[in-house]
């Protein structure tokens, strides 16, 4: 048994002094799958506020770690095959990896795994996923669905909307 009577530390060099994490996660070379990649690589950092980190996750599964722990307040977007209508973007505030919709690839099993990992040792940020809905994966492929890609500038407003509502709501800092 681990103990460690000491709170938690961010990690200044993961975080930079940001407190707020944007991960854009899935598999580029997937199709719609990919589409948190995507988002992640168009977005215009001077629309949001200062000190947040933006960082293409790509399949990066257990080497994310050291980043989502490092940051209080960590956005995810990611695919997901929810049934739903294709490009729906919906919002999930997962705290434990039984919260995470149904894997799609290789990403997800790693990021439920971190979950439980950064759970166990108490590292556990405040997780919001947006997920937008896709319907197929296509290997070797790397145009997103017009849907899916219509998508992509309304998660940004919404996560725009949130990072300004996060900095609102707290006054955390960080190492």
């Amino acid at each position: 048994m681990i103990t460690d009577d000491k709170p938690h530390v961010y990690d200044q060099f993961h975080s930079d002094g940001n407190d707020i994490l944007v991960l854009g996660i899935g598999n580029y070379l997937m199709g719609d799958e990919g589409v948190g990649v995507h988002f992640i690589n168009r977005i215009d950092p001077t629309q949001f506020p200062d000190r947040i980190s933006f960082l293409d996750g790509g399949t990066g599964g257990f080497t994310l770690i050291p980043y989502i722990e490092s940051h209080p307040n960590v956005i995810i977007v990611d695919a997901t095959m929810d049934g739903k209508e294709l490009g729906t973007i919906s919002l999930l505030t997962p705290k434990f990896s039984d919260d995470f919709p149904v894997s799609l690839s290789g990403h997800n099993f790693g990021l439920k795994d971190m979950v439980d990992i950064m759970t166990a040792f108490d590292t556990m940020p405040k997780i919001y996923l947006y997920t937008i809905t896709i319907d197929k994966m296509e290997p070797m492929f790397m145009e997103l669905d017009p849907k899916v890609e219509a998508a992509i500038e309304k998660v940004t407003e919404k996560i725009i909307a949130l990072t300004h509502e996060i900095r609102k709501n707290t006054t955390v800092s960080v190492g």
